[in-house]
């Protein structure tokens, strides 16, 4: 199926159209986006669950089965410590709020897909949720869906950015569902080989169609479709008709491709983000948002061989072996240098006031060393098993005030203690950030819901 590419459009969402049909935005139509300072939204998700309590939550008097082999270091912010082997964070500590009290509280099974579900979504995964239920039309939908919907769209790129994606089925609670898939994210795929080939596959002219053969299929498809409406005018048939033109208007544009060519940057930008993929998303996502794309996800991308090579068996942040080696001469250089590099540099354009910086992951790690899969705590390299009833949440930016703390563990970091709140609280400040307060929306009944009718924004931290 050669002529697929217009099709099938994934970024405008095509491949969702089985079966339901898109909600309105709000009741009105049109969003309210009055009150938040955030423009735009850089969600960067830690995949397999970091080690809070070995990163940035660490409790240096706990026992050593708990506090394990780091030691913390001070920062540019009074009194916060991190780990010390995240030197080039610790120096932008000032612009971070970190929310040391978040916890799923046992609303879901204690495994990766439910607590995908629960801090992509806001929604509690329920006790049943199995670790490999596919993303559902009926699911709530992902905050960055949300995001879409309720801010104004831009006007050649598209509101919401997903990257760098593996052509494998999504997360739980990373699509739109309920919404509609005018809302799903636009995929765009990376690769550890060669860290500066963005693509997105939906937006490529395969084979031998130019934008002039494409431009005359969307005359002949507009021709089609008029008569097919004179025939049956139903609502999906509507959204399919929305959902070419914006699709027409990806692949056509000249920008589009633009937007997605990191060699237009200097190459000591570059170099100060660093070489890998995940550096290179990094520095993909300032450009979009400086761009004014609305809401842009980095979806840590790790690298199967070499985590074989290593022996980091769980895949990315999910250090069920060799937590400490792993995350020492592996996974922290990898984060800390670039994620810094974005948080100075946002600074020093003045984008960072306008553009919140959420990171998060699915769960944390368990209190004590010694993963029974790993040979528990006798183990010559232990590692930390998953535990989703506590974790931390770091935030910079989109009005922010840096150098806090929300909240607190308790004295071994397995559970929230002061001011305990859930992924709908963080949510619910994503919201707030970006000035979303309307949370109404339609179903494909026209029946009116709420779509986070739990928890609310950490005002405090603004």
């Amino acid at each position: 199926m050669h002529r697929r590419t217009f099709l099938t459009a994934s970024a405008a969402g095509l491949a969702g159209l089985s079966g339901v049909s898109p909600a309105r935005s709000s009741e009105t139509g049109s969003p309210v986006t009055t009150g938040g300072k955030a423009r735009s939204t850089i969600l960067i998700w830690l995949s397999g669950g970091p080690s809070h309590i070995d990163l940035w939550d660490m409790k240096p008097d706990a026992p050593a089965e708990v506090r394990g082999a780091f030691q913390p270091v001070s920062t540019s912010a009074a009194e916060i410590t991190l780990c010390e082997h995240l030197p080039h964070l610790a120096l932008q500590m000032h612009h971070l709020a970190l929310v040391r009290s978040l916890g799923q509280r046992g609303r879901g099974p204690n495994d990766h897909h439910a607590g995908y579900y629960y801090n992509l979504t806001g929604h509690p995964a329920g006790p049943s949720f199995p670790n490999s239920r596919m993303p559902q039309a009926d699911d709530w939908p992902f905050v960055g869906s949300v995001a879409a919907a309720k801010r104004p769209g831009h006007a050649s790129l598209p509101s919401l950015i997903w990257l760098p994606a593996r052509p494998e089925h999504p997360r739980p609670g990373s699509i739109s569902a309920r919404l509609g898939p005018e809302y799903d994210p636009l995929l765009v795929q990376g690769s550890h080989a060669a860290p500066l080939d963005f693509r997105a596959p939906s937006l490529v002219l395969e084979g031998d169609v130019t934008v002039p053969r494409m431009q005359h299929r969307h005359g002949l498809l507009d021709a089609l479709d008029s008569a097919e409406r004179s025939l049956q005018r139903k609502a999906p048939i509507e959204n399919y008709s929305s959902l070419q033109r914006k699709a027409f208007s990806l692949l056509t544009s000249p920008g589009t491709k633009n937007a997605f060519d990191l060699t237009q940057e200097p190459e000591a930008v570059r170099r100060r983000y660093g070489e890998t993929v995940n550096a290179m998303s990094m520095l993909m996502a300032r450009r979009l948002v400086e761009a004014g794309v609305p809401f842009v996800t980095v979806y840590w991308f790790n690298d199967y061989e070499e985590d074989k090579r290593r022996g980091c068996l769980g895949g990315a942040w999910d250090t069920h072996w060799k937590n400490f080696s792993c995350l020492q001469d592996y996974l922290l250089p990898r984060f800390d240098r670039p994620f810094a590099a974005l948080l100075a540099d946002l600074h020093e354009r003045g984008l960072l006031e306008e553009t919140l910086v959420l990171v998060t992951s699915e769960m944390g790690r368990t209190p004590k060393v010694g993963d029974p899969r790993s040979g528990g705590k006798e183990a010559a390299e232990p590692g930390r098993d998953h535990w989703t009833h506590c974790q931390t949440a770091l935030l910079a930016g989109g009005g922010i005030r840096g150098g806090q703390v929300y909240g607190s563990s308790d004295r071994i970091a397995a559970y929230p203690a002061d001011r305990p709140v859930g992924p709908e609280h963080i949510a619910h400040t994503v919201y707030h950030a970006m000035g979303i307060r309307d949370l109404s929306a339609r179903d494909h009944q026209n029946r009116p819901y709420h779509l986070l009718d739990e928890g609310e924004p950490l005002t405090s931290l603004f």
